[in-house]
C-alpha cells in the first residue's frame, strides 16, 4: 500500500505535463470550486517540474531523435476492460519488446534526466493495486501510453479525465481524428514517435509493444505511420465490459477531474464512445495488411493464455517465441490464483447493453439466453 490512496490524491496526473501542454489543456476551461485547490497545487508542481524539460529534450535530440526504429510496433487494441492489460503484461515478458511504463505515463519529461529520484518518490507514494480491480501497480510495469501522451501534448482523448464534460469532443477529434487540424495531427505523430523511442531506450526493447484502447479508433492513421505494424484486437462480453468500464471510469475519474460530472453522464458517454470506437475499428481494419491482424476473444485468451499467446506470435509472425516462452509461461502460472471482480448483471445492465450494443453481441455471439 502506498502512502497516498488513489482517491485522495491532492494533485492529478497533469503534474507531469510540460508547461505548454498544461496551459493548452486548461485554457478556456472552467475549474469547479470544489477542485480549485487541486488545480492550483497541480499547476504549481507542474510549473516547477517543467523547468527540467529542456534537459531531457537536449539528451533526446543528441541520443534518440535521429535513431530509426528497428521494427514497427505491435498494437494491442480493444475497448477498455476488454483484457488488454493482461495481454499486455503477458507479451511484455518477451524482452525484445519495449513499452511505456507507469512512471513514464506520469513523468514523460523526466525519463532521461532525474528518473531515479522521481521514480523512487512515485513508488513510495503510489498504491500497489489499481483502484478498480486487483491488478498490480508498480512504477516499472507496462502501462497504456495515452496517459503519457496526455502529458506531452494537448491532442489526446485522455483530456476527458480532467474535463469530462468535453468527452465526446475529445473522442471525435483526438481518438477518431475527425476534423483534426493538420498541424495538430502532425504534432500527435511526432510526439507519439518520440514517446516510443524513449520507451524503447528506457526498457531496452527493440520493438514497441503498445496497449492503448484509444488506438482502436486510430487504425488507419497507425497503418499510415507504421505500414508493417501488427494488431491484436481483443473483444470481451459486452455486459462485462459495460459494468467494468462504468466502475473503472467512475472510480478513476474522481481524483483526476477538475469539474463536476455525474455518474449518469459517465454512463451515457460510455455507451456512446463504445459504439463510436466499435464502428470506427470495423470501418478501418481493412487498411491493415493481410497477416498483420488477429482478433481474439478475451475469454479464449484467459482460458489458455499460453496457447493463445503462441497463436498470436505465429499468426502475426512475431519473432522470438521460443526465447520468450519460459518467461511467459512463468508469468501466466503466477496469475492462476488471481481473483477477478465478479459481475452479476443487473436487469438494467442487460437492457442498456442490448439496446445500445446489440451489434457487438450479435457479431461475437455474446447472447446471454
Amino acid at each position: 500500500m502506498g502512502l497516498i490512496e488513489f482517491n485522495k490524491l491532492p494533485i492529478n496526473t497533469l503534474v507531469g505535463a510540460d508547461w505548454r501542454t498544461f496551459k493548452s489543456i486548461t485554457a478556456g476551461r472552467d475549474v469547479d470550486s470544489k477542485w480549485r485547490g487541486k488545480y492550483l497545487l497541480t499547476k504549481a508542481v507542474c510549473r516547477l517540474l517543467s523547468v527540467l524539460e529542456p534537459l531531457q529534450n537536449k539528451r533526446y535530440k543528441k541520443r534518440l531523435a535521429n535513431k530509426p526504429m528497428e521494427q514497427d510496433p505491435v498494437f494491442i487494441l480493444g475497448h477498455w476492460r476488454s483484457g488488454t492489460t493482461f495481454v499486455h503484461n503477458v507479451l511484455s515478458c518477451d524482452k525484445h519488446f519495449g513499452y511505456c511504463t507507469t512512471y513514464q505515463t506520469v513523468f514523460p519529461h523526466l525519463m532521461m534526466f532525474g528518473q531515479p529520484f522521481f521514480k523512487k518518490t512515485m513508488s513510495w507514494l503510489m498504491p500497489d493495486k489499481r483502484p478498480t480491480d486487483n491488478m498490480e501497480l508498480a512504477v516499472d510495469l507496462p502501462q497504456e501510453e495515452e496517459f503519457a501522451l496526455s502529458n506531452m501534448m494537448p491532442y489526446t482523448y485522455y483530456n476527458f479525465w480532467f474535463f469530462p464534460k468535453y468527452m465526446q469532443e475529445y473522442c471525435d477529434k483526438y481518438m477518431l481524428f475527425k476534423d483534426i487540424p493538420a498541424e495538430e495531427l502532425k504534432s500527435w505523430e511526432e510526439t507519439f514517435k518520440k514517446m516510443i523511442k524513449i520507451s524503447l531506450w528506457n526498457t531496452g526493447g527493440s520493438q514497441f509493444l503498445s496497449k492503448n484502447p484509444p488506438h482502436t479508433g486510430r487504425v488507419k492513421e497507425l497503418v499510415r505511420m507504421f505500414p508493417n505494424a501488427k494488431f491484436i484486437y481483443l473483444v470481451r462480453n459486452p455486459y462485462t465490459v459495460f459494468e467494468s468500464t462504468r466502475s473503472f471510469f467512475t472510480n478513476t475519474i474522481q481524483p483526476l477531474k477538475l469539474e463536476e460530472f455525474s455518474n449518469e453522464d459517465i454512463e451515457k458517454n460510455i455507451l456512446e464512445v463504445y459504439s463510436k470506437l466499435y464502428h470506427q475499428y470495423e470501418e478501418d481494419k481493412k487498411y491493415i495488411p493481410e497477416g498483420n491482424l488477429i482478433e481474439v476473444k478475451f475469454e479464449d485468451f484467459e482460458a489458455d493464455a499460453l496457447g493463445m499467446t503462441e497463436k498470436i506470435y505465429k499468426t502475426l509472425n512475431i519473432p522470438g517465441w521460443n526465447e520468450a516462452r519460459t518467461a511467459i509461461e512463468q508469468y501466466v502460472g503466477s496469475k492462476k490464483g488471481y481473483k477477478k471482480n465478479k459481475y452479476n448483471y443487473e436487469a438494467r445492465t442487460r437492457e442498456l447493453v442490448e439496446k445500445h450494443w446489440k451489434f457487438a453481441i450479435d457479431q461475437w455471439g455474446y447472447h446471454l439466453d
